[in-house]
């Protein structure tokens, strides 16, 4: 057992729901769980498919649409509006069990790509996608409470580790598919078909969670009312985080205003929903926060600029540029698999500074490809290490979360960490977004329409990739804070003071991606 985490007899007097309670054996596929875990994987899997799916069809999608210059946004709107999601979601979850926020999710989902698989403009996508993050904001969390409690502590890494392979085929098939599909009948039918997927997690998942996970933690004890302070702050953080990133791409000295507005709503927003000592990176469970942050933001908003750069300055086809990331949906997984042995487990936080090393690497390596002479299957070689790496730091951030956590809690802690998760996607997507434009970034789809490459930008993608290598490299310093020493378990379980009123709660906070991974 690692010095990370409680020990065992400390977590084995912890009550818990009825589903968790006395299941300290059994296996994913065992009777009591085969069908749960069919169904919340197959939710990943669709999640997985929509992930690798776009992300190859977004580059000709926006030359299209004429929206190039907002590529950044077409991302940054859905982690923007999963914010909210996410909080809405922990409450809900919380209060009445993961099944409704999960239908709901999985629904406004599938809305989502519809939306934008019939825009007839850049910002009718955008909205597209921020109808799709919404969804996606829902889902994430809910699938963090049923794991919470239909599974056993033995049980939740080996989840997490099959979450993490069912990217596998996504990644392998879904570049090729979607590739082919846009080449040849046009980029609407990846957003259009992937909703079909949607039938068969929600036949197969709801009954399960209807029999295992559903209803509040505690059924005995009164419901606890809606928190409408954490709405509001919820609804805070997301308009916070659009106008940023409205400021970010609008690159004028009007841009000022939404920007301190932005900041306005941002700043106690964030104070008011993750712990306290998140943004100092404060020894234990606020640096488990902050990393999973670091990690999943700084990784997204590299691998968002690939398959442009690719197709832009190498000449790449839309399939070729996906299926370069492909090999990364292997190692992810293998990844996730290590930090799931038994043997990891006293050196898991060895494991995390050991992969946000090899994010950080992965991330600086990817640019030069912007030289000539660099053959483009470095980037493959170095994003099958940097997901490598990302496996075994996100999966880790979810043990820990899970461990940590009290079981009427993992709702709100499960939020705090997927708002730490989707605000530094948003941040730091907007941030490289603006370096992107402001570099000459929107002459890179003029070129592209001019029906060949250029070369003449260059440094619009390494204004996005080097500065996320060296966010990265923060994060492998961040990773050696997260055991709290010479705390004991109530302090683990992460009791934080509260901004607002000096309540004394115990929110420990709580996960992508991208494509999220859950």
């Amino acid at each position: 057992m690692s010095a990370l985490e409680p020990r065992d007899a400390d977590v084995a007097d912890t009550p818990g729901p009825p589903a968790v309670r006395g299941d300290a054996k059994g296996s994913l596929l065992d009777p009591g769980h085969r069908a749960l875990s069919i169904g919340i994987v197959s939710v990943v899997l669709l999640i997985a498919f929509e992930a690798t799916a776009v992300g190859t069809a977004m580059p000709v999608a926006a030359r299209e649409l004429d929206g190039i210059p907002l590529y950044a946004f077409a991302f940054s709107a859905y982690f923007t509006t999963s914010l909210f999601g996410m909080v809405l979601a922990g409450q809900w979850s919380d209060r009445s069990g993961p099944l409704a926020p999960l239908a709901t999710g999985i629904s406004a989902f599938a809305a989502g790509l519809l939306l934008s698989g019939t825009a007839g403009a850049m910002w009718q996508f955008i909205l597209g996608r921020a109808v799709q993050g919404l969804g996606g904001g829902l889902v994430i969390v809910a699938l963090y409470v049923i794991v919470g409690r239909a599974y056993s502590e033995h049980l939740r890494p080996a989840i997490m580790a099959a979450f993490a392979a069912s990217w596998v085929v996504p990644s392998v098939v879904g570049p090729l598919a979607s590739g082919t599909v846009t080449e040849h009948l046009g980029w609407r039918w990846v957003f259009v078909g992937i909703p079909v997927l949607v039938v068969f997690p929600l036949a197969l998942a709801l009954p399960a969670i209807r029999r295992t996970a559903s209803g509040p933690a505690d059924p005995a004890a009164p419901l606890a009312p809606w928190d409408r302070r954490r709405i509001v702050l919820a609804l805070g953080i997301s308009a916070g985080a659009a106008l940023l990133q409205y400021a970010g791409q609008e690159l004028r000295w009007l841009s000022l205003l939404p920007a301190a507005a932005g900041l306005a709503l941002l700043v106690p927003a964030v104070r008011g929903l993750l712990p306290h000592g998140t943004y100092r990176a404060a020894r234990g469970l606020p640096s488990v926060i902050l990393l999973r942050g670091i990690a999943a933001g700084s990784f997204i908003a590299a691998e968002s600029f690939v398959p442009l750069m690719l197709v832009s300055q190498r000449g790449l086809s839309p399939t070729l540029a996906g299926l370069s990331l492909a090999v990364g949906g292997l190692t992810w997984a293998l990844g996730s698999w290590i930090q799931s042995r038994p043997w990891t487990e006293p050196y898991r936080e060895r494991l995390v500074v050991l992969g946000m090393v090899l994010v950080a690497l992965a991330i600086a390596t990817a640019p030069s490809v912007l030289i000539a002479t660099v053959p483009v299957w470095v980037v493959a070689v170095a994003w099958a290490f940097g997901c490598l790496g990302m496996g075994a730091v996100i999966a880790s951030t979810s043990v820990l979360l899970m461990k940590l956590s009290a079981p009427e809690q993992v709702g709100a802690n499960s939020a705090a960490l997927q708002i730490s998760d989707g605000l530094s996607n948003v941040l730091l997507l907007a941030a490289g977004g603006a370096a992107f434009a402001a570099l000459g970034g929107g002459a890179v789809g003029h070129a592209m329409d001019a029906g060949g490459t250029t070369g003449s930008h260059p440094a619009a993608f390494a204004a996005v990739f080097l500065p996320m290598a060296g966010v990265a490299a923060v994060g492998a310093w961040v990773a050696t804070r997260l055991h709290a020493r010479g705390a004991g378990t109530d302090h683990a379980r992460g009791a934080v003071t509260d901004h607002a009123g000096g309540a004394v709660t115990d929110r420990a906070g709580g996960a992508g991606a991208g494509p999220v991974e859950v």
